[in-house]
């Protein structure tokens, strides 16, 4: 019988690296899917593209540290949240 794979019981924000990333990473998935409820599939690719090119420029000097995939995976959280409040202001 094949095992299934289980979410890890962590407490977000998380108390280490690995638990910090799963919890940015979770964070920015739901901001990800509340936008793909409101964008077009191809205002949405483009909304990523520019959000990945912005946050890897903002955050380069990081790029070899360990803590580098957290901050940008928060930081496409962070902006996927402002478009949405944008979006909120308009009506949608």
């Amino acid at each position: 019988m094949p095992l299934k794979a289980q979410e890890p019981d962590i407490d977000c924000p998380g108390k280490n690296t690995i638990e910090m990333r799963w919890c940015a990473s979770i964070a920015r998935n739901e901001s990800r899917e509340a936008l793909k409820e409101q964008l077009s599939l191809e205002s949405m690719e483009k909304w990523e593209q520019a959000t990945k090119e912005a946050c890897a420029v903002a955050y380069a000097p990081y790029l070899q540290g360990t803590i580098y995939p957290q901050i940008v995976t928060t930081c496409n959280d962070r902006l996927n949240r402002a478009l949405l409040e944008e979006l909120k202001g308009l009506g949608r």
